[in-house]
């Protein structure tokens, strides 16, 4: 459902300006209360059973969009508890970062096959001859699956000549790359949130809309409202983002229109990251290791600690362009805040850890930056251009598509050691990059360059994209050839590199 805007879009989109236009206008946070009635008006329900489970449905998504935690179903509160304490400048993400909202979940089947109106009643029935369990029968001309015995391998589904077999996945489920969502007692979709890395692919998959993560609208809003300058470091992949009507040379002024004090690429701070791994690479491969890992991803980085522990060493300490681009802003701005904004979940979950919270303030997806837009009603057509961004390099807004991280070393190292050779392996899913891993315990890859996406394509497909990622993919392609140099060597910040010691940067074992 990438980039097809649903009602399950509208309502998350609404819920976002709703919580910016308060945190903006300020006065009795208490008025929360109203907010379901104003995105879901009237009397009769438009997208469920009952108006009144779709306002508290919303109730709870303003709760999460405002950084609270759900409400216990079992307890009376209001849905303003704790708006209060949350209305300041300075607030972490407060554990699970993902969420599901129980009561608006569709309970789908986990794994189930499922003869359809297609069937047509062949005399071949080939499903019944292939099933190797005896689980099909003809009834009546059509054919009927027995559950209790069928093993959901899904011969039948390919055998039939019409299509008529189907497997029936929880979307949330089959989205997971890390096999972290199963059912609870009544057939709902929970989270096991020791194999969870925030992907949020689950996120988007969910047609039903009950799977949220939490946000830091509101405490980005009190920060800038507080007088502190506040700096967007937005990502490589925001190209496109925001519609054909904020081009990249209007990115400043729109977004000192929400109050920031200014805006960096995030790709100057993948330029940082891409020569510390290229000088890993060569420092390190074969020599010291069979293999080294990128490491900007901080899903791809999770699952690999939690799933291949053994593994985990050869993934470069490098830290994020995220980080190193908030470090490069606090320098040259002492006492600001940095605000990273693009289109990842897991990012919200990095910046929350205690080594990373002093480079990075909040973290805001391209869907809640958008909902700041609205508040605020810019139009973005009557912005006339400004500066553009211009300070990175093709390489390194790569970055945003798969491959683009691999490249960008790869080229650094050529620029390095010409003479060297790079091989060169990449993934783009948790459930790809899973198989890469396990090929890499095997001795597969060795000598290799890995490169690792949580998101399909890479962070074009993220979970807080506005665009499809094929469209963002092109928007990024773009930017690389309007970039002033290629190569992240030729950055005019590397030298920032040099004024750091080797430890600084390097990422704390996360």
């Amino acid at each position: 459902m990438r980039g097809v805007y649903t009602s399950v879009v509208e309502i998350r989109q609404k819920i976002f300006t709703e919580v910016a236009r308060m945190a903006y206008e300020g006065g009795d946070y208490s008025r929360i209360i109203n907010l379901p009635y104003k995105i879901i008006p009237g009397e009769v329900a438009t997208y469920r059973e009952s108006v009144f489970l779709e306002r508290a449905i919303v109730e709870e998504r303003l709760r999460l969009a405002i950084g609270l935690p759900l409400r216990d179903m079992t307890e009376h509160a209001p849905v303003s508890r704790g708006i209060e304490e949350s209305a300041i400048a300075e607030k972490y993400y407060d554990p699970p970062l993902i969420n599901i909202i129980k009561f608006a979940c569709h309970s789908c089947p986990e794994n189930e096959v499922r003869v359809s109106d297609a069937c047509q009643g062949c005399l071949a029935h080939p499903c019944k001859e292939v099933c190797p369990k005896d689980a099909i029968s003809i009834v009546a001309g059509r054919s009927v699956i027995d559950p209790e015995k069928c093993i959901q391998c899904g011969r039948c589904v390919n055998t039939c000549p019409y299509g008529a077999i189907i497997k029936m996945e929880r979307p949330c489920a089959k989205a997971c790359g890390v096999d972290a969502i199963g059912s609870d007692e009544l057939g709902r979709a929970a989270i096991d949130y020791d194999k969870c890395v925030s992907c949020g692919m689950c996120l988007v998959s969910c047609p039903f809309g009950a799977i949220a993560d939490k946000g830091q609208i509101f405490q980005t809003i009190h920060a800038i409202k507080n007088g502190i300058p506040v700096y967007a470091a937005v990502a490589p992949a925001f190209v496109g983002q925001f519609g054909k009507d904020l081009p990249s040379d209007k990115i400043k002024k729109a977004f000192k229109e929400l109050g920031f004090a200014d805006v960096v690429e995030v790709a100057v701070g993948a330029d940082l990251c891409t020569i510390e791994e290229a000088r890993d690479f060569l420092e390190e491969v074969p020599e010291k290791q069979p293999f080294m890992a990128t490491s900007c991803c901080p899903a791809w980085y999770s699952m690999a600690h939690k799933l291949f522990p053994d593994l985990a060493p050869y993934i470069s300490m490098a830290l994020t362009p995220m980080v190193l681009t908030g470090r490069l802003i606090k320098r040259e701005h002492p006492g600001c805040k940095v605000v990273f904004i693009g289109p990842c979940s897991a990012k919200k979950l990095e910046a929350s850890r205690t080594e990373i919270r002093s480079d990075i303030d909040f973290v805001l997806t391209f869907e809640e930056v958008m909902g700041m837009f609205k508040a605020k009603d810019i139009d973005f057509s009557e912005l006339t251009a400004d500066e553009d961004l211009s300070a990175a390099s093709a390489d390194g807004r790569g970055f945003a598509v798969s491959g683009g991280v691999a490249k960008a070393v790869v080229n650094c190292i050529k620029k390095m050691k010409p003479n060297r050779e790079v091989k060169v392996a990449n993934a783009e899913g948790l459930g790809a990059c899973r198989e890469l891993l396990t090929e890499a315990r095997k001795g597969v890859y060795d000598g290799y360059l890995l490169e690792g996406m949580a998101c399909p394509g890479g962070c074009v497909g993220g979970a807080g994209i506005m665009q499809s990622p094929t469209k963002s993919k092109g928007q990024v392609m773009l930017s690389m050839k309007k970039a002033g140099y290629r190569n992240a060597l030729d950055s005019n910040y590397k030298s920032y590199l040099a004024e750091l010691e080797e430890g600084d940067l390097r990422a704390p074992a996360r």
